[in-house]
């Protein structure tokens, strides 16, 4: 998730363990042990576009890395929190931000690498939206308030809250699928995978994507009191043989579509107005639109030894901004 989210999730952890002489200290290290996984996002590489996306969310946020990484934390900030307690205490205030950090990732959509070395799958329980102040803001008054008055209590408080509305992103979640499995079946379509994934910053408006015959079917469910599906559309799945029959597929860009099929758990498709773009249908600003936030760009003139381009597509206008709202008030037809 964003990293107020993290930070803010670490802090209630360390806090709700401590004493309340410690509730500062626990408050600092907890935040600073709760994004510091994110730090991977400085591996990167200006030959290869796509190094970043196997090493993000891999293995500083592997189950298996959080007592390491969280003796890293500990060490580096030892000479400041010394005076305040003492360095075991301090690494489990570490511990505890730092753990929480994979195992909230793994609740969104994006894929977490939680069992890496064992495992490179990524893990996506898709029951948060990566950014969500309904769930955060709550979250940030009580770790306020727990540092004000001193009061674990409060911290404990803001953990409650945090696990109950995950919680209902998993019954929503399940909700979206239902509604995507019965507008399948309405179809006539036999699906062969099927996702909901949450809207941008609520748990409302769910897109639900559908796999059936080399097709791939997008719309949004809206999942409130009463269940309202509003119809997207659909676009055929990557077939590489036939829509990039020009690529060597032992050139790096081959290899690359490849990378980028694992990272989007083959949810690709050639872009409908270039047909040398790549595109993760996962993902878009409104719910039941096929508009990627991010894809890969295809040049049949580069050498044999030549990376694809990576594009960012996170420019969002005020019709997809009205789009999204419409949605959320059950506007939308």
């Amino acid at each position: 998730m964003d990293p107020v989210s993290q930070a803010a999730i670490g802090a209630s952890f360390s806090q709700s363990i401590t004493k309340n002489t410690n509730i500062k200290i626990a408050t600092f290290l907890g935040c600073v042990a709760g994004m510091a996984p994110d730090l991977d996002v400085l591996i990167s590489s200006k030959t290869d576009p796509l190094l970043f996306l196997e090493f993000h969310r891999q293995f500083t946020h592997s189950l298996f890395f959080i007592p390491i990484g969280s003796l890293i934390v500990a060490a580096f900030f030892y000479p400041i929190f010394k005076r305040y307690c003492s360095f075991k205490n301090g690494y489990l205030y570490c511990f505890l931000g730092y753990a929480s950090h994979g195992l909230l990732d793994a609740c969104t959509t994006y894929g977490t690498q939680l069992f890496w070395p064992l495992s490179s799958s990524r893990h996506a329980w898709n029951n948060i939206s990566i950014i969500d102040p309904f769930f955060t803001f709550p979250i940030l008054i009580f770790i306020a308030l727990s540092v004000y008055k001193n009061s674990r209590l409060l911290s404990k408080m803001g953990l409650i809250w945090a696990i109950g509305y995950l919680l209902l992103g998993l019954v929503q979640r399940d909700r979206a699928v239902s509604v995507g499995q019965e507008l399948a079946a309405s179809r006539g379509h036999t699906v062969e995978r099927l996702e909901a994934k949450p809207g941008f910053a609520n748990l409302l408006v769910w897109k639900t994507i559908y796999e059936s015959e080399g097709q791939f079917y997008v719309d949004a469910a809206r999942v409130g009191f009463k269940r309202k599906v509003i119809p997207g559309g659909s676009i055929k799945k990557l077939d590489t043989s036939t829509q990039l029959s020009w690529l060597d597929l032992q050139s790096q860009q081959a290899l690359d579509v490849e990378r980028f099929k694992w990272f989007s758990n083959d949810y690709l498709a050639v872009d409908q107005l270039n047909p040398y773009r790549v595109i993760d249908i996962r993902y878009s600003a409104v719910p039941n639109e096929i508009s990627p936030l991010w894809a890969i760009d295809l040049d049949p003139d580069k050498e044999f030894t030549e990376h694809v381009k990576w594009v960012a597509l996170r420019q969002i206008g005020p019709d997809q901004i009205n789009n999204w709202w419409s949605m959320i008030r059950g506007t939308k037809k």
